[in-house]
């Protein structure tokens, strides 16, 4: 389809270890529209984070192939797919995955000064501003509450305005009323921007706010859903 920004065919993934070979993803196949918000749950182990990791080439299948942006991932090699995740992709880490001796404003002028950008701070100062941070930009990660460090993750995440943004368990180190104004914040940043959003969660009442929910069961999409809304 033309408007197709991600297109998972035929992706399996094993591991071998010394009680044998695990099989971790078996055929997993679907595409995701532009701007389409979708959510991938299933219990814990099911393989969905490996799922993420593959869509972002992070980590490669034993078997199948994914498309992200008309481009084959497995047909390029590690620093062609680290190039195209810089110019497309954004991620959102449960664990934030902030730089500890960087201070929020450089946490997100970080991917806008490595793609060449010379207005990388005032850039920066603006998005962190739209997500409430305004008066915290020379704070470090470590005095940070954990729904600021989020903040800073979504807001260097949506700094670079990445054709896809990828969340695994965006609020699974937070507490109820800090995720629910983080996951607010994610969605309307992603109206806002036309962002394609795949996020990976547990939460059965952020999965309902996505157009579309993909279940992993055992590493298979138990319940393909129909296309967005």
């Amino acid at each position: 389809m033309s408007d197709c920004i991600i297109l998972v065919e035929h992706v399996y993934k094993s591991v071998t270890d010394s009680t044998g070979q695990l099989d971790i993803l078996s055929d997993i196949d679907f595409s995701i529209r532009q701007r389409e918000t979708v959510a991938i749950v299933g219990a814990s182990g099911s393989g969905k984070s490996t799922l993420l990791s593959i869509i972002a080439g992070l980590d490669t299948p034993s078997a199948g192939t994914v498309h992200l942006a008309g481009q084959d991932l497995f047909a390029i090699d590690e620093d062609a797919r680290a190039a195209l995740r810089a110019q497309k992709v954004g991620f959102v880490f449960q664990s934030f995955q902030l730089l500890g001796n960087l201070t929020a404003l450089e946490n997100v002028m970080l991917p806008l000064e490595l793609a060449g950008r010379r207005d990388a701070r005032r850039v920066a100062t603006e998005i962190l501003d739209r997500v409430g941070l305004s008066q915290r930009l020379g704070h470090y990660p470590k005095v940070l509450s954990g729904g600021e460090q989020q903040r800073v993750a979504l807001a260097r995440a949506f700094v670079v305005q990445p054709t896809v943004l990828l969340a695994d368990e965006p609020t699974g180190s937070l507490d109820f009323a800090t995720g629910e104004s983080v996951m607010a914040l994610m969605f309307a940043l992603n109206r806002e921007l036309g962002t394609t959003l795949m996020l990976v969660t547990h939460d059965q009442d952020i999965a309902a706010r996505c157009q579309r929910c993909i279940t992993i069961e055992a590493g298979r999409v138990a319940h393909p859903a129909p296309s967005s809304r």
